[in-house]
């Protein structure tokens, strides 16, 4: 179904309302098309996820796809369930018949069909601790079963690293080495556990994977991409307007898509940088009760480090006597010890300009409602 705004701010609708990532799509294509699997590293909103959809788009004509997201599964069981659920849904036709076949494959657990609104069934295996590593077993030898070519791609993949099952990693990577059919993507958006994940000499997937990070897409390429879907609208989106909106959000794609889709939304027909400026204040603001909560959450070092770096912009080091003594904490134990809780919950980010809020609209947020530090 064609999108109701070009500037999708979730989902994929197809190539039309892609940008970019030519360079990427055919690096992944290229090693997966050779047998390759594929480690794909961002931080969470660079388009991870519309990146990987687009290239199983581009690998439909050759092989069977399957996507899933790992990021709620706290267990080898939730991981399991998901994972086998999923790949049957993906591969096979939705038919009793099926489903019969299916519950003589799988022995160390019962899939369910479930009727659904749209005459379609779903699959689901309820899964009990015990059983997750020989139904996991079962779900590979069910792929290597298939008479065609397969490709994989788990998002958050990292997830599988906090799993209480210490050998979750070893046994996974020795059960896709018995499906010579199928390749896999693994996508990763907490940066220093998927790089210790697969260039530990130490970990059971070292080495064992193509690794590609994921930049910003280049601005001249998102102007082209923005422009002409303002032309086709009848409308006109000036280069200056998008440069201030780039450079806002240093090209990172969901705060650059989600302005753009405000503003080609609303009534401006040619929105001017003031404009671009309102729409950020609107989107922040809508946002005010969330943030106000989440900071109160945090324990007094952490917010202070949160602040701090916020009304900085970017911190090179949150250790360093200058931050310190500006954002009013005494001691460096302090400071290492909230950054680090702030690190772990993902609200703050190392970036090449330094440490970041990682949520930039919260960073925008705290910037204009919290006072300096050195103001407490």
């Amino acid at each position: 179904m064609q999108p109701n705004n070009p500037f999708l701010i979730r989902g994929y609708a197809g190539p039309d309302y892609f940008c970019d990532r030519k360079s990427e799509t055919n690096r992944l294509v290229s090693a997966l098309r050779n047998d390759r699997d594929v480690t794909l590293v961002s931080p969470r909103r660079y388009g991870k996820t519309g990146l990987i959809h687009h290239v199983l788009r581009q690998l439909e004509s050759d092989a069977a796809t399957v996507y899933l997201d790992i990021f709620q599964t706290h267990t080898l069981a939730e991981f399991t369930s998901l994972f086998a659920s999923t790949v049957v849904a993906s591969l096979e036709s939705r038919t009793e018949r099926t489903f019969s076949a299916l519950a003589t494959f799988f022995r160390s657990c019962r899939p369910t069909m479930t009727p659904q609104a749209d005459g379609c069934p779903k699959f689901s295996f309820d899964i009990a601790p015990a059983q997750a590593e020989t139904t996991l077993s079962e779900t590979f030898d069910y792929l290597a079963r298939k008479e065609r070519r397969i490709v994989v791609a788990i998002d958050e993949f990292q997830q599988l690293s906090e799993y209480p099952e210490k050998g979750a990693e070893a046994m996974l990577r020795a059960l896709m080495l018995k499906v010579p059919n199928t390749h896999f993507v693994f996508a990763g958006s907490r940066q220093h556990l998927m790089r210790e994940m697969f260039l530990s000499p130490r970990r059971p997937f070292y080495q064992s994977t193509d690794l590609l990070s994921l930049n910003v897409i280049d601005e001249d390429s998102y102007y082209e991409f923005a422009s002409r879907h303002f032309s086709a609208a009848k409308k006109r989106l000036p280069r200056e307007s998008f440069t201030a909106l780039y450079k806002r959000f240093d090209g990172v794609t969901w705060y650059v898509q989600m302005v753009l889709n405000w503003l080609w939304g609303g009534a401006v027909t040619a929105p001017a940088p003031e404009d671009v400026s309102s729409a950020i204040d609107d989107l922040v603001e809508s946002r005010s009760l969330e943030y106000a909560d989440l900071l109160r959450s945090q324990n007094e070092a952490s917010q202070m480090v949160l602040c701090g770096i916020a009304a900085a912009g970017s911190v090179p080091e949150p250790t360093s006597g200058g931050f310190l003594s500006r954002a009013g904490i005494r001691a460096v134990s302090t400071a290492k010890s909230a950054l680090d809780n702030l690190r772990r919950l993902d609200l703050v980010y190392h970036s090449p300009k330094g440490w970041i809020v990682y949520d930039r609209f919260f960073g925008e947020w705290l910037s204009r409602h919290v006072p300096p530090p050195h103001g407490r």
